[in-house]
C-alpha cells in the first residue's frame, strides 16, 4: 500500500466519525469505535535496543553500544530482528485481544538527540556525540524497523525533536537557547536525514522549549523546517506530558484547552499524556475547528493503515511467536555485542591464552550484575550472561576468584563503612590469580531518565562529575597494586573516566557500555581472542577534571570532538584491534555536484583476520566561517584476512563537508578541505595512540 492510498482510506474512515470520536482518537491511548470496526489502539511502544517493556525479547546492547559498531548495515539487521519479534508478539496480542500499552507497532525509537554533554543520564539512549554517525546508525535502525515491503513492518519514531539533552531535572520547564548555526550544524542534521532519506514514520517532540517556544508546537522547527522544508509525511507525537507542560511549567498558555489547541494548530497529531482530553473544550471556545482535528487525525490514521491494521488478512501474520529470543537471534546478539566493545588499551596482554590461564579474579560491582547488561528502555531476555559467567564458560578449568570489591556508589553509614573490607577481599582475589578482570562503571538505576535519585554523584539521573565514583577508583588502585595483569572493563552508558591509575597501570582497558543479554559472552570472547575487536568510541572520554561548559549551556563551543579545546583521555572514533591496518593509495574516484567517492587500499598487517572500521573525516583550512576541528563524513567496515590488502570505496555526501554559517545555511567553505582516511580520527592524540596514521587527500 502506498501512502496516497493509505491517506485516502484514512480520510474516508475519519469522515465517518463524530466530532467526539475524532477527538478521542488523537490520544495515545485511543479507545475503540466498535460501530466502525476500530479496535482500541495504544500508540506507546518502545524498541530502543529490542522490543521493550513487554516481557520476552532479544535484548541487544544499549543504543550507545550499537553506535560503537560504526556499522549502519549491522544496525539495520538489528532493527529487522526487532521488528520481526514485534510482529510475532503483536500477532499473539491480537489473537488474545490484548490492546494495552506496549502491544502495538508504533515504536518510539530511535533517540537521535546529540550526546553533547557526558553528564546527561539519557545519553546512553543515543548514538553518541556526532551528527553524521547518529544519522547513519539511525537510518540503518529505521530501515530495519520499517522494512521495505508494501506495508510498514513497524513504525519507527525519531525523538526528541529537536534540541534536547538534559538536564533531566529541568526538562519540563527548561528553555534551550541554541544559535541557528548550532541548530543546523549539530542538532537538526540527524533528524533531517532520517526524515528525508530514512523516511522515518514518526517524529516525537521534546519537553523543553527551544529559544522560547515549546518544541511540541514550535513554529520554526515544526512548521518551517519539518513540515515545509523537509516535507515530513508521517505523524508527529508529543513526549509524554509535554503538552500539559505548556501551561503547567512553561507558562506559555493558561489552560489545558489553550495548550491542546496550540499543539493541534502546530501539527502535533498524537498526544502522549492527557492534554488532548481538552480538545472538545478548545472547539467550544473557538480555539480550533473540527477541520483542524481531522487534519491531524488523517495523518495518524494514515500510519495505522500503512501498518496494515485494517486489512482482512494483516501483513506479517505468519511470523511465529517462537522466533522471539530464539537461538539464531541470541547468536546474532552475541555478534553485535562483540562489535560494540571498544579496546582502549592493550599492553601486550590481550588476547589471553586459555591454555595458560589457571586462575582469574573477576572483581567489581558490575562483575556479577545482570542489571548492567541491559540499560534502560529494555525487554526481558530468557538468558542473561554476566561477565563472570562469560569468563567461567570461556575457561571452565580455571579457578574463578570473585569479589564485589566496592559498591557502585559509596554510601557512608555513621557506624560502618564496609568498602575497605570489600577492597581487602578484592586484593586477596587479585593476589591469588594469574589475571584480574575489574568490572567497574554504572548501570541504568544510577544514570538514566529522570529518576529522583540524588547524591554526591547523581542528580536526578544525570552525573555530577566525569569520573568514576571514589569507591571504584579505590578498588582499581587496590587491584592494580595486587596484580600486574589487570584488565579494566568499563560498563557505562556514557563517557566515564577511570582515573590515572587505570590509565597508567592497567594492562588492558575495554569499554563495554551496557552490552545486552549476551554481554558476558562477548566480553570473554574479546579477552580470550575469539575475535579481534573493531568497535570505536561514539563519544569523547574526557579526563575527570576536564573543564566543560555549564550543563545548561547548549552552545557547542568546547563540546565534543568537533569543538573541544583540551586533550581528552581517549578521543572520539578511537578503538584498537588485535591487528594493524595500514591505509594507502587514496584517490578521488568521482566528484559530482552532490557526492564525492574516495578510493583507497587497506592492508591487514597482522596475523589475525579482522574487521577494519574505516572512518573518513573532513578538515577545513583557512575558513572564514567557524568549522569543526574535524567532521566525520564517511564510514566503511571491511573484514580483511591476515596479510591481505583490499580496495575500498566510501561515498561522501557533500552535505556533510559544507560549512554552516551564522544563519544556519550550508554553504561552500572558502579555503581547502582535507579528507583524512583511517581507522581513527586524525587528531593529535589518536595519531599518537593508533598504530598507523591516517592518509590525506586535499580537495
Amino acid at each position: 500500500m502506498n501512502r496516497n492510498e493509505a491517506k485516502e482510506r484514512a480520510t474516508q474512515l475519519v469522515g465517518k466519525m463524530t466530532l467526539e470520536e475524532k477527538a478521542s482518537q488523537l490520544l495515545f491511548n485511543s479507545p475503540a469505535i466498535e460501530r466502525l470496526g476500530i479496535q482500541e489502539y495504544n500508540w506507546w511502544n518502545e524498541a530502543l535496543h529490542g522490543v521493550a517493556r513487554a516481557d520476552i525479547a532479544t535484548v541487544f546492547p544499549q543504543a550507545i553500544g550499537l553506535a560503537a559498531t560504526f556499522n549502519p548495515a549491522l544496525i539495520k539487521e538489528v532493527g529487522d530482528i526487532i521488528s520481526t519479534e514485534a510482529r510475532a508478539k503483536h500477532n499473539e496480542n491480537q489473537r488474545l485481544h490484548d490492546y494495552d500499552i506496549y502491544k502495538h507497532l508504533t515504536f518510539w525509537s530511535p533517540n537521535i538527540n546529540i550526546f553533547r554533554d557526558p553528564r546527561w543520564g539519557r545519553g546512553q539512549e543515543t548514538y553518541g556525540e556526532d551528527p553524521y554517525l547518529t544519522s547513519q546508525i539511525g537510518k540503518g535502525f529505521v530501515k530495519g524497523i520499517q522494512g521495505d515491503g508494501e506495508y510498514l513492518k513497524a513504525a519507527a519514531c525519531a525523538k526528541h525533536f529537536a534540541a534536547h539533552s538534559g538536564p533531566e531535572k529541568l526538562r519540563h520547564g527548561f528553555n534551550a537557547e541554541v544559535s541557528m548555526k548550532d541548530l543546523h550544524e549539530t542538532y537538526l542534521p540527524a533528524f533531517e536525514k532520517l526524515v528525508k532519506e530514512g523516511e522515518v514514520e514518526g517524529v516525537m517532540g521534546a519537553y523543553n522549549r527551544l529559544n522560547g517556544d515549546p518544541t511540541c508546537a514550535h513554529p520554526y522547527t515544526m512548521g518551517k523546517v519539518l513540515f515545509e522544508d523537509w516535507k515530513h509525511k508521517g505523524y508527529f507525537v508529543s513526549d509524554c506530558g509535554a503538552i500539559c507542560d505548556f501551561h503547567q511549567s512553561h507558562k506559555i498558555t493558561k489552560t489545558g484547552a489553550e495548550s491542546a489547541a496550540m499543539a493541534i494548530k502546530a501539527g502535533c497529531n498524537i498526544n502522549c499524556g492527557d492534554a488532548y482530553k481538552n480538545i472538545l473544550k478548545a472547539v467550544e471556545e473557538g480555539l480550533i475547528t473540527e477541520a483542524d482535528i481531522e487534519y491531524n487525525l488523517i495523518k495518524a490514521y494514515t500510519t495505522r493503515f500503512l501498518l496494515g491494521e485494517f486489512e482482512e488478512k494483516p501483513p506479517f501474520a505468519d511470523i511465529p511467536f517462537d522466533i522471539v529470543d530464539c537461538d539464531e537471534y541470541k547468536a546474532k546478539n552475541r555478534d553485535v555485542a562483540r562489535k560494540s566493545l571498544v579496546l582502549l588499551k592493550n599492553d601486550n596482554l590481550l588476547p589471553l591464552d586459555k591454555n595458560k590461564i589457571k586462575s582469574v579474579a573477576v572483581i567489581g560491582p558490575n562483575a556479577n550484575s545482570v542489571n548492567v547488561l541491559i540499560g534502560n528502555y529494555c525487554g526481558t531476555s530468557s538468558e542473561y550472561v554476566p561477565v563472570i559467567n562469560g569468563i567461567r564458560k570461556a575457561v571452565p578449568e580455571a579457578r574463578i576468584n570473585y569479589a564485589l570489591g566496592a559498591d557502585m556508589i559509596e554510601v557512608k553509614l555513621n557506624h560502618y563503612d564496609g568498602h575497605h573490607y570489600n577492597c581487602s577481599n578484592a586484593i586477596s582475589a587479585a593476589e591469588h590469580s594469574d589475571v584480574a578482570v575489574v568490572c567497574v562503571g554504572l548501570d541504568s538505576t544510577v544514570e538514566g531518565e529522570s529518576n529522583w535519585v540524588h547524591n554526591d554523584y547523581i542528580d536526578d539521573g544525570d552525573k555530577t562529575c566525569l569520573g568514576l565514583p571514589e569507591s571504584q577508583l579505590r578498588l582499581i588502585d587496590s587491584v592494580c597494586s595486587a596484580n600486574d595483569n589487570v584488565i579494566i572493563v568499563m560498563m557505562a552508558g556514557s563517557s566515564v573516566d577511570f582515573g590515572d591509575t587505570a590509565a597508567a597501570k592497567a594492562k588492558a582497558i575495554i569499554q563495554a557500555w551496557y552490552p545486552g543479554a549476551q554481554g558476558g559472552n562477548a566480553i570473554a570472547d574479546l579477552i580470550f581472542g575469539e575475535y579481534s575487536p573493531s568497535g570505536k568510541l561514539p563519544v569523547t572520554i574526557y579526563k575527570a577534571d576536564a573543564q566543560l561548559p555549564d550543563f545548561t549551556d547548549y552552545s557547542m563551543n568546547n563540546r565534543t570532538y568537533r569543538y573541544y579545546e583540551g586533550e581528552p583521555r581517549f578521543p572520539f572514533g578511537f578503538g584498537l584491534s588485535y591487528t594493524e591496518f595500514a591505509y594507502s593509495g587514496a584517490e578521488i574516484k568521482s566528484n559530482t555536484d552532490n557526492e564525492i567517492t574516495v578510493k583507497f587500499s587497506v592492508t591487514n598487517k597482522g596475523k589475525i583476520d579482522a574487521t577494519a572500521t574505516t572512518q573518513v573525516y573532513a578538515h577545513y583550512t583557512h575558513s572564514s566561517i567557524k568549522t569543526p576541528a574535524f567532521q566525520l563524513c564517511g564510514l566503511s567496515t571491511d573484514f580483511i584476512k591476515a596479510g591481505e590488502t583490499i580496495t575500498a570505496e566510501v561515498k561522501i555526501d557533500k552535505y556533510w563537508i559544507k560549512a554552516v554559517n551564522d544563519k544556519g545555511e550550508r554553504v561552500e567553505p572558502d579555503g581547502e578541505i582535507a579528507i583524512y582516511i583511517g581507522d581513527h580520527q586524525p587528531d593529535k592524540l589518536s595519531e599518537k595512540l593508533a598504530p598507523h596514521p591516517s592518509i590525506k587527500i586535499t580537495l
